[in-house]
């Protein structure tokens, strides 16, 4: 994945979620009357400018793309004309603009909505919850879940695919709960329960191997260590290896599986290994380099080789999970509810200290985010940005002065004390909210660069 590719995937996801927010503050404030005077997507010098519509309203994407805003006619912030005066967004009633300041969060929900509906739809690909290998000592060997056993649901919500299971089960390790009831059934068709302890998760591994950490993995068929497929120009290609070549042996290392050869190259990244091949009959010795290369932050080595695929094993263990539309559609205000919740769970938890401040992600991993979900392809690409515009609907929502929450938090004590709050206060506000959002900006950079020195 290259770097423009991160970068392309990400200015569009930004440039997504910044309208639909911006374009909630915009026609909210048309509804109610208000002058709009500017829509900019982005900060900074404009390289697209153009004035439209009865009120000339400047439509501009400006250069620097880490946010927006909608400027209206306001007597705070100019000279308004006498026959304007109606229009201006400070001469409205308070509830006007509460709802005005409250749409651009609540469009970021429904663009989330309609994300999550596209993709109920459109059906989400997955692996069936079938239980790999138990880690011993974990949650799960305590639960006395077995391998080869499928997930059938968790607290009596159905689970289709290891995408449901490790998100039910990520709502419920939030809370850290002790006795989470979780059904399966076994190649024999026989039903049993298991009591899973999370009780003693880790918050702060949560965004680590979340399933690893229950004990739980995903079953694999087993593959044999023959190379099924050598993608062009690569270092398996460079080195003569050829489809067909069943490898035995890694610096003098038995490889038994797929598995076991895999991670032999991944661990070795520049460094060259010995492969002891059988071809035709024979066994030669091949020296190989693996090309280093990043994945979410670690250097890991590749070839370029794919293995032999029984691609029947493979598509039994596969699963579509698709709806109606309007099954599709409840599905999909479920999901963003649940998102909201759990984005909320995770901002309490981290004020309170139970989960550490290292779980913020700033602008450098959110584009790695969309540049590998956008490889991926656009269902993945889809629910990516559905999950970020749920994330941006709760930070805005929070009662942090220059936010919208602390907009909408003063207008609530308008309302209480029948008047607007003085101009002092506002201001002791506003420099208390850029110093709340300045800290947490550096906490998510800081975050971002030492995920990217130490992988």
């Amino acid at each position: 994945m290259t770097i423009a590719y991160t970068i392309i995937s990400f200015i569009i996801a930004l440039g997504i979620l910044i309208t639909f927010h911006e374009f909630g503050h915009y026609l909210v404030a048309r509804w109610n009357g208000v002058k709009v005077l500017r829509f900019s997507i982005g900060f900074g010098q404009p390289i697209f400018r153009k004035r439209l519509g009865k009120d000339k309203t400047e439509w501009v994407i400006a250069a620097i793309p880490l946010g927006g805003y909608v400027k209206m006619l306001d007597e705070n912030e100019g000279k308004v004309a006498h026959e304007d005066l109606p229009r201006a967004f400070n001469r409205q009633p308070v509830a006007r603009r509460f709802a005005i300041v409250a749409a651009g969060p609540i469009a970021n929900f429904l663009l989330a909505i309609i994300l999550y509906w596209l993709l109920f739809i459109l059906g989400v690909n997955g692996m069936k919850p079938v239980l790999g290998p138990i880690e011993p000592a974990s949650p799960a060997a305590y639960a006395n879940f077995e391998q080869g056993e499928t997930i059938v649901t968790i607290e009596n919500e159905s689970v289709a695919s290891w995408q449901d299971a490790r998100w039910t089960l990520l709502r419920y390790a939030i809370d850290q709960s002790a006795n989470v009831k979780v059904q399966t059934i076994n190649k024999n068709g026989e039903i049993n329960w298991r009591q899973l302890d999370l009780s003693h998760i880790d918050p702060d591994k949560l965004n680590e191997n979340f399933l690893g950490i229950v004990g739980l993995s995903s079953y694999q068929p087993i593959l044999k260590p023959v190379i099924g497929q050598v993608v062009a120009d690569g270092a398996g290609q460079h080195a003569g290896l050829l489809a067909g070549d069943e490898i035995l042996a890694v610096n003098d290392t038995e490889t038994h599986t797929w598995m076991d050869f895999v991670q032999q190259i991944r661990t070795n990244p520049e460094n060259t290994l010995e492969l002891d091949i059988l071809r035709n009959n024979q066994v030669i010795l091949i020296a190989i380099t693996p090309e280093k290369t990043t994945e979410n932050g670690k250097q890991v080595g590749k070839i370029g080789v794919a293995p032999v695929v029984n691609q029947s094993e493979f598509e039994e263990l596969l699963v579509t999970v698709s709806y109606p539309p309007g099954k599709a559609f409840q599905k999909a205000i479920e999901k963003t509810w649940e998102t909201t919740i759990l984005t909320l769970q995770m901002l309490s938890k981290m004020i309170t200290g139970d989960v550490s401040w290292k779980n913020i992600s700033g602008p450098i991993s959110i584009a790695d985010y969309a540049g590998q979900s956008a490889q991926i392809g656009l269902v993945s690409y889809l629910a990516f940005l559905a999950l970020i515009s749920v994330s941006i609907g709760v930070l805005n929502l929070l009662p942090i002065p220059i936010l919208d929450g602390g907009h909408l938090m003063y207008y609530l004590i308008e309302i209480i004390k029948g008047s607007p709050l003085s101009d002092k206060t506002i201001l002791i506000g506003q420099k208390i909210g850029l110093t709340l959002l300045f800290t947490l900006m550096t906490f998510a950079i800081y975050n971002d660069i030492n995920r990217l020195i130490t992988g």
